[in-house]
């Protein structure tokens, strides 16, 4: 098959010719459709992430059509159009008997412990658990963006968030889960007001939904612009980038006893402002993935046309263009909205 490799981490990569997957016994092997461009596939091909072992292709954010089936999985079959989450779990661990597969003690997760999906077919693990349907009337370029971007935001502003009407919620990072938590937050009854360094991120964020944003480029202090934005702080606010920068001025940017939720994978890391926290009682939440059995209410939504995840997707890409998406991703020279590869067109 077709994959994008790199053999050094921060070095181009490359579409080359490598060996097809090999279904597990308890896993599969997608034909990939779509599958989007996250920074974190950047923070790999960095080298940010001790799992990666070299040569590597990258890719997470997937969706396409089972094209083999393990012998011991039962639920699916060849045909299925699937996405799923981007943490795979064991379904055996005791943090998935809790239901938190998000953060299964045995995880896998394609494009960081084994090659992931910026190629024509991918290998995933415990299909039976972590395989998620995909509508028959939705497109794949959408559903790509499930597996990550817009569940991983969804979980950050619902579930940990617990986002509520008429609450203010700041969202630090108007990328692509950036953009799916203004989106989502705005469908809930939440005023938003989006923080990015891009026009074309802050224009897309208010016709999602923000009622108010703050071009990080022209004020010396964000968090101040975030709480007068907000008539005293946001009653939750969200780093959806992952940078030291945008950590602290989330969290600054709270009123008393707000929540910050980090959503962006760091480098390394932050200095968080702990006198802050202490003396606001701020809560400091992660928020890492949504596990599959959680979709259907997401999806609900996606379907009722509440929330739009079609209109993230700005740009539509072949697989030989990957390398270069990718390396854009940390350069800012990426595009405002979703970048999604289609490895087949």
């Amino acid at each position: 098959m077709r994959a994008v490799v790199f053999e050094r981490f921060g070095e181009p990569a490359e579409v080359r010719e490598v060996p097809d997957p090999v279904a597990a016994p308890h896993g599969v092997v997608v034909r990939v459709e779509a599958t989007g461009v996250c920074r974190s596939d950047w923070h790999g091909w960095m080298g940010h992430d001790p799992d990666i072992v070299l040569p590597h292709v990258p890719g997470h954010e997937l969706a396409g059509v089972v094209a083999e089936v393990g012998a011991d999985v039962r639920g699916r079959r060849v045909g299925d159009r699937v996405t799923v989450p981007f943490v795979c779990a064991c379904g055996r661990c005791a943090s998935c008997a809790a239901g938190d597969q998000q953060v299964c003690e045995r995880q896998t997760q394609p494009g960081f412990t084994h090659w992931g999906s910026f190629a024509e077919y991918v290998a995933l693990d415990h299909a039976d658990v972590n395989l998620v349907a995909v509508p028959d009337d939705m497109e794949f370029t959408t559903a790509a963006g499930l597996g990550c971007r817009f569940a991983t935001a969804y979980r950050a502003v619902v579930q940990q968030g617990r986002v509520a009407a008429g609450e203010f919620v700041a969202v630090h990072g108007c990328g692509g889960v950036g953009l799916s938590a203004v989106m989502i937050a705005a469908a809930a009854g939440a005023r938003v007001v989006a923080v990015d360094v891009s026009a074309g991120a802050l224009e897309l964020a208010r016709s999602f939904g923000a009622v108010a944003c703050v071009d990080a480029r022209g004020v010396a202090d964000v968090a101040e612009a975030v709480r007068k934005a907000t008539g005293g702080g946001a009653h939750l606010s969200l780093d959806a980038l992952g940078s030291a920068v945008t950590c602290a001025a989330s969290v600054g940017g709270l009123r008393r006893r707000g929540r910050h939720v980090q959503v962006g994978l760091l480098a390394e890391d932050p200095v968080v402002p702990m006198g802050r926290a202490v003396a606001l009682e701020l809560e400091l939440i992660g928020s890492h993935g949504m596990a599959a059995h959680a979709y259907p209410g997401m999806l609900e939504l996606v379907r009722g046309g509440v929330v739009r995840p079609d209109l993230l997707v700005t740009s539509v890409i072949g697989l030989d263009d990957a390398p270069g998406a990718l390396a854009a991703m940390g350069s800012g020279a990426a595009g405002a909205g979703a970048t999604v590869v289609t490895p087949f067109v």
